[in-house]
């Protein structure tokens, strides 16, 4: 059964001073992540001065990558369900001296997207928030016509490759992903509300980058 929000907090608050430790563990098993999360971010296509929103910030591991792309006169949005993690991601921040990065404290489906934005990017966060069509669509109003909406994300694989479901949801379920949650399905809402779309698997379909583009008519 899916976690519910008030779930999903508690876990990332119990996790958050340690979450970029375990997540990297998973490089055992072959699991490349900073890999993955910087083809996400490469994939936004972002350029300096750009702003950009991410939903399910956590503790702020892609700002690095975004400062990259979007320099310091660009701007990031971080935004967290978790007071936990951002706490995590506030003192990345501040020890790099970042000026341009605004974190909020928000259920992703509530947040209101302020219009103009350059990109929107969620990295193994998206499917745990239960209304992500929602988010979705709100992200695709808010961006500049052409700009770019990309999610990194576990799936259940396609296939042959179902099988090996129940490890997937096994080594992954510290992080708060359930079968239910894995069944889940934010591409397609990618593919109803943006144009140009992609779907890019890795681990031998376990995880996905998807990725749209709005376009000059809306969503």
């Amino acid at each position: 059964m899916a976690l519910l929000k008030y779930e999903v907090v508690n876990l990332y608050r119990k996790r958050a001073k340690h979450y970029d430790f375990t997540a990297n563990l998973y490089y055992l098993i072959g699991f490349r992540e900073q890999v993955y999360r910087r083809r996400a971010v490469t994939e936004l296509n972002l350029k300096s001065g750009d702003t950009v929103v991410e939903i399910g910030c956590g503790t702020g591991i892609n700002f690095p990558m975004l400062q990259e792309a979007v320099g310091p006169g660009g701007k990031i949005s971080g935004i967290d369900l978790t007071d936990a993690m951002l706490d995590q991601a506030r003192r990345r921040t501040q020890k790099n001296s970042w000026s341009n990065v605004d974190l909020v404290l928000s259920d992703a489906a509530e947040y209101r997207f302020l219009d103009g934005i350059d990109g929107v990017i969620s990295t193994f966060a998206i499917t745990l928030c239960p209304e992500f069509g929602i988010v979705i669509q709100n992200g695709c109003n808010a961006l500049k016509p052409a700009k770019r909406w990309v999610i990194l994300d576990f799936k259940m694989p396609f296939g042959w490759l179902s099988h090996f479901a129940p490890f997937a949801v096994f080594i992954t379920r510290p992080f708060g992903v359930t079968a239910d949650i894995a069944a889940r399905r934010p591409w397609e809402s990618i593919k109803k509300y943006l144009q140009n779309t992609s779907l890019i698997e890795f681990y031998i379909g376990f995880v996905y980058i998807a990725t749209g583009e709005r376009g000059e008519e809306g969503c």
